[in-house]
């Protein structure tokens, strides 16, 4: 695996997303909360852009008519048919035991620790006092 840096912090603010692409790989970046996540920009029930998706949250229910919404903002529906993602983890909520988005590991690096490596930033300008999102492929 490779780091590549795909983003300052400030260009994907909390809730947002960035749709990048590493080594020939698209791919949605995910900030939730000061948080970001990777996933393969392709929905592996027919190939919908994840990145298009609504961010939206889970309903739960432990009795028939007792309903509870939680994880405001961490799953991603799928724009062409619905399928639900966990934007963490890429697990679908549709068969999840057998379907998910590809996850990729991504984390903010200070500009110094880029500029000392090991990361490819070849058309990315670096500065020491900024933090990048970093996609790990």
């Amino acid at each position: 695996m490779s780091k590549h840096v795909v983003a300052t912090v400030a260009e994907i603010p909390p809730g947002g997303r960035k749709l990048v692409t590493v080594r020939g790989r698209s791919i949605a970046v995910f900030n939730l909360g000061g948080e970001f996540f990777g996933l393969f920009n392709r929905c592996p029930h027919q190939g919908g852009p994840m990145c298009e998706g609504i961010l939206t949250g889970l309903i739960e229910s432990d009795e028939p008519g007792r309903y509870k919404y939680s994880r405001k903002g961490e799953i991603i529906r799928c724009p062409w048919h619905g399928w639900e993602f966990d934007v963490r983890t890429g697990q679908s909520y549709c068969e999840p035991e057998r379907i998910q988005v590809r996850s990729y590991p991504v984390e903010v690096a200070e500009g110094q620790r880029v500029v000392q490596g090991p990361y490819v930033a070849e058309t990315v300008p670096v500065s020491v006092e900024q933090q990048y999102v970093i996609v790990d492929v």
